[in-house]
């Protein structure tokens, strides 16, 4: 696995990543963050809710972003600087996420990236969508 500058990378370059959400995904996220909100972790409690089940929390869509980053452009050592997110559709427990990433604008004198973030959900639509600023690096922050 290699680190990128923004340099080498290219306007318009695209990147795919995919992650499945299981039951223990939700469950170490929740037992990570402390958001043990009942729509997530409890069964009973969701089906009264207008999802009539338990979903994942929008939020791990958001680390499989940030990995996302890692594993493909611009690769690891990259720091996430910011990230806007719009949830735009639930994500059931056992759907399988594809990360798309895009680079938007590239700023080479500060190693800068815009990157457009897209997250779908198993059956194609965009569950979250998004943008993030990244500052590529060669060499891992931390051996």
């Amino acid at each position: 696995m290699r680190g990128y500058t923004a340099a080498e990378l290219r306007l318009g370059q695209k990147a795919e990543f995919r992650r499945r959400i299981t039951e223990d995904t939700v469950n170490l996220f929740a037992s990570l963050s402390g958001d043990r909100n009942p729509l997530h972790l409890d069964e009973d409690y969701a089906k009264t809710t207008r999802f009539a089940g338990r979903i994942a929390h929008g939020m791990i869509a958001a680390g499989f972003i940030s990995a996302a980053m890692v594993e493909t452009i611009p690769g690891p050592g990259a720091v996430y600087l910011s990230q806007t997110l719009e949830f735009l559709r639930p994500i059931a427990i056992g759907e399988t996420l594809t990360v798309e990433l895009e680079i938007l604008t590239k700023d080479e004198a500060k190693n800068r990236l815009r990157l457009k973030t897209v997250c779908r959900a198993s059956d194609g639509q965009v569950a979250v969508s998004g943008e993030a600023s990244v500052m590529p690096t060669r060499q891992p922050l931390f051996l």
